[in-house]
């Protein structure tokens, strides 16, 4: 009862009293220890009085007792010297062997003095005196413990009507305030907060009071205009959702049209992709039927001069009129006719050959096991022949025993149209250049290099060069799909990556696909 009376269960009231007794208990020890020490100061002063006592009391009485060898009354003045407080320890002699002492020798010495006995003139004898500080200790030792007891009930005292006086003026009046201020909502902004037993000139609680009412009203004030705000707003509401079903119905309808567009520009890119494979094959088509017929003329007209040959040798042995050089000379001819026709058939079977490896699988996506070096050495020696009208040097850096399972069609588009941009594009206006193509395997991937000392890419497009529509032809045939269609082979078919990397002159990509060993699977090796 009493606690709550006083408001001890307040945490407020807590704290206030802690630090008020801490405060008093630090001042109240600061204020102890002063006292004990000036009355430390005061009893030290009071023993410099005795020593000075003894020197003026007793020393001349002590010398007449001596100069009269009246030891009894010495021992009775030094027993005198001895009851005085602190001093514990008497000891008096002199030359002639006398000596006397009483107390207690085996005292801790804090003061010692010697005086010398004097009668009239002559020496007669030495008094020597030795004092303690425990009558001082024991005399601070109870003024320390009266001190603190009063200090500490003073400071009880004062802490329990300081702590009574807070929570009558303070601690009651702000629950009040806390308990209006929690039950504050828009249901109760027109009750007043108000505060009993006032003084009549107001004090910082009353300010607050002024303060939280003055708040009331303004949150009177803003609710009000608040819900004028949401009433516009739910009018505002109600216009915007006609407006927006008005305008998603038109934006589906433009959203239609639009799927609709894209849907027509897919299919024109589709469409422009498998035009530029079959402009491509065609190309091929015109270059392998160019070369092919080269080397068939030649087999036809030694066909024609071996036939004649074979007749002039008819006629002679049928006219008899054969000789043996003619003979020679003759058979010599036909062995040489023979050599060019088969040399000419060969080389119209190797380029029969590479166009029907690539032909054949630009149009079918099989995923087989390859020997991918011959397959690239076939690849360029089919597209080689576009470039009759130019000396190009192509070195192939390729390793013969691999063999890999891939598709062919997919490596047959990115060689054709990395050697067609170099034509086009890297050797336009030059007749002589050098295309170097690399091939390497290691940790389940193949890297190609494709590199030519070309005239290189600008530097505007470099970023985008892989985008569709992108050329530096613009108007004059480019359809910006070449470098796109090998992006989107190597990506979505092969499952690799290709970057353009920087070079001093011309150009280099990196092409890195994962693959397959064809130990893997060696029953789906393609034949070619």
């Amino acid at each position: 009862m009493m606690i709550k009376t006083v408001g001890l269960n307040n945490k407020l009231s807590r704290r206030l009293l802690s630090y008020i007794l801490l405060c008093s208990i630090f001042f109240s020890i600061c204020s102890t220890i002063v006292q004990l020490y000036s009355s430390f100061q005061d009893d030290l002063s009071l023993l410099e009085q005795r020593f000075d006592n003894i020197k003026q009391s007793y020393l001349p009485a002590i010398a007449t007792s001596l100069w009269d060898f009246n030891e009894p009354l010495v021992i009775v003045q030094l027993q005198g010297i001895v009851d005085l407080p602190d001093i514990k320890y008497v000891k008096i002699f002199n030359d002639y062997d006398y000596q006397a002492q009483l107390g207690d020798a085996d005292i801790q010495v804090k003061k010692y003095v010697e005086y010398p006995v004097m009668y009239g003139e002559n020496l007669v004898g030495k008094l020597e005196v030795y004092a303690d500080y425990e009558d001082i200790y024991q005399h601070l030792y109870q003024q320390a413990g009266f001190i603190l007891t009063s200090e500490f009930i003073k400071i009880f005292l004062l802490a329990f009507f300081i702590v009574i006086i807070v929570n009558h003026l303070i601690t009651k009046n702000l629950f009040k305030i806390t308990k209006f201020a929690q039950q504050l909502d828009s249901q109760h902004l027109e009750q007043e907060l108000t505060l009993n037993n006032r003084y009549t000139q107001k004090d910082e609680l009353d300010y607050l009071v002024d303060a939280i009412n003055g708040m009331r009203v303004n949150l009177k004030d803003e609710i009000g205009k608040l819900e004028e705000a949401e009433n516009a707003l739910l009018r505002l509401n109600g216009e915007l959702e006609a407006k927006v079903y008005d305008r998603t119905a038109k934006l589906a309808d433009s959203n239609r049209q639009l799927q609709q567009s894209v849907d027509d520009l897919t299919l024109a890119k589709d469409k422009i992709v498998q035009s530029e494979k079959m402009a491509s094959l065609g190309q091929l088509v015109a270059g392998v039927a160019h070369e092919v017929n080269t080397p068939l003329g030649i087999c036809v007209t030694s066909i024609t001069a071996l036939k004649e040959k074979v007749t002039d040798l008819q006629r002679s042995i049928d006219e008899e009129k054969l000789t043996k050089s003619f003979l020679v000379d003759t058979l010599n001819l036909l062995n040489e006719y023979q050599e060019i026709i088969e040399r000419s058939l060969i080389k119209s079977v190797d380029l029969i050959r590479s166009f029907k490896s690539v032909a054949v699988e630009q149009h079918s996506d099989p995923e087989v096991v390859i020997p991918l070096a011959k397959h690239i050495r076939d690849v360029v020696n089919t597209v080689k022949t576009m470039f009759k009208q130019k000396n190009y040097n192509i070195k192939l850096e390729l390793d013969d025993e691999l063999k890999v399972l891939t598709f062919p069609s997919a490596w047959n588009q990115v060689i054709t149209n990395f050697l067609v941009n170099s034509h086009i594009h890297g050797f336009d206006g030059i007749k002589e250049g050098v295309i170097t193509i690399s091939l390497s395997e290691k940790n389940g991937f193949i890297t190609l290099l494709y590199t030519d000392n070309g005239k290189g890419i600008p530097q505007e497009v470099e970023d985008k060069i892989f985008e569709p529509f992108v050329t530096t032809k613009r108007g004059q045939g480019g359809s910006g799909l070449g470098l796109n269609i090998v992006f989107n082979l190597i990506d979505a078919k092969l499952g690799g990556t290709v970057e353009l990397l920087k070079v001093e002159q011309g150009v280099c990509f990196k092409v890195k696909v994962p693959i397959s060993i064809a130990a893997e699977k060696p029953s789906l090796i393609g034949t070619g």
